[in-house]
């Protein structure tokens, strides 16, 4: 009986949400439209394959009377005290090829699993900054997403584009943390999906250059009359590259925001591992309110 009335219970909350879902207003139903431009991988040549590394040889030593190549063929019996210089340069010698062994796994382990940086800048812009929601849905269909050297256009012009309208920076975010390539690369897409599940629908996407864009009339019917007034737009940038950029600031003001930009847009081609460019609202008619920017994105600060 119990069973039935849950069931029963549970079938009138999925019909009365259906019902919210056909008869709310357009603007609650995409109220979360999103967009992300990306490309890269973790699984690169460039970290695949080991760089070669030739033969390793054994340090010469100086050979004293056609010993060991070594210097414990020093006389070791100098006076009465050639057993202690004996033990002493055991010590020194056993000491030495730890260091080594130590040195060589270490090698070994850079090369297998290097270390990557993950960052992430988060700015919140009033809605007054709509041109730049324009300009990054024209570079997500034009923007180069598979090439390194296409990766860092598109970083420095998202960055670049953010700078430009600081006027309109309300909130701000940013981190960086450098690990081992295979914990940024889980790091680096779990805080993707963070990012994109706050979106109802991704609206517009172009990831390593396969552009993905809803159908017009869909983005019409979407956009239409819907107020822009006292409403935010959040850009969210993803960065993994290798080394690091010195010692970040904490973001606390649109000064030390700005740092951050321009020192990501400054990372060279060859260094970028991966990007992922994430805003919200994407559709132009479309729009955050305070209160839920404030819940989805706790982290940022008020500048």
């Amino acid at each position: 009986m119990l069973k039935h009335i849950g069931r029963t219970c549970r079938s009138l909350l999925a019909l009365a949400l259906a019902l919210i879902l056909a008869l709310a207003p357009v603007s609650a139903v995409w109220a979360r439209s999103g967009g992300r431009i990306g490309g890269g991988s973790f699984r690169s040549p460039t970290f695949s394959a080991p760089r070669s590394v030739g033969p390793r040889s054994a340090p010469v030593y100086p050979s004293y009377g056609g010993g060991l190549g070594f210097p414990l063929v020093v006389p070791l019996f100098w006076g009465g005290g050639g057993s202690l210089l004996a033990l002493l340069l055991l010590i020194g010698a056993g000491s030495f090829l730890v260091r080594s062994l130590r040195s060589a796994v270490a090698e070994e382990e850079e090369v297998g699993d290097p270390q990557v940086t993950v960052a992430q800048v988060k700015v919140g812009l009033l809605a007054s900054a709509r041109q730049l929601q324009k300009e990054i849905n024209a570079l997500a269909l034009e923007a180069d997403t598979q090439s390194p050297e296409g990766l860092s256009q598109l970083l420095q012009e998202v960055s670049l584009g953010l700078m430009r309208y600081s006027d309109y920076w309300a909130y701000g975010y940013a981190e960086a943390e450098k690990l081992p390539l295979s914990r940024a690369e889980s790091l680096f897409y779990q805080a993707s999906l963070q990012e994109r599940s706050k979106f109802s629908a991704e609206t517009l996407t172009n990831r390593n250059n396969q552009i993905q864009q809803l159908p017009q009339a869909a983005l019409r019917r979407a956009a239409a009359g819907i107020p822009e007034v006292g409403e935010y737009l959040v850009v969210t940038l993803l960065v993994a590259y290798r080394g690091n950029l010195g010692t970040l600031p904490v973001v606390k003001s649109v000064a030390e925001l700005r740092q951050w930009l321009m020192q990501l847009a400054s990372i060279p081609a060859e260094r970028i591992v991966a990007i992922e460019v994430l805003w919200t609202p994407q559709l132009e008619g479309d729009t955050l309110s305070a209160e839920a920017l404030l819940t989805e994105y706790p982290e940022m600060r008020l500048l």
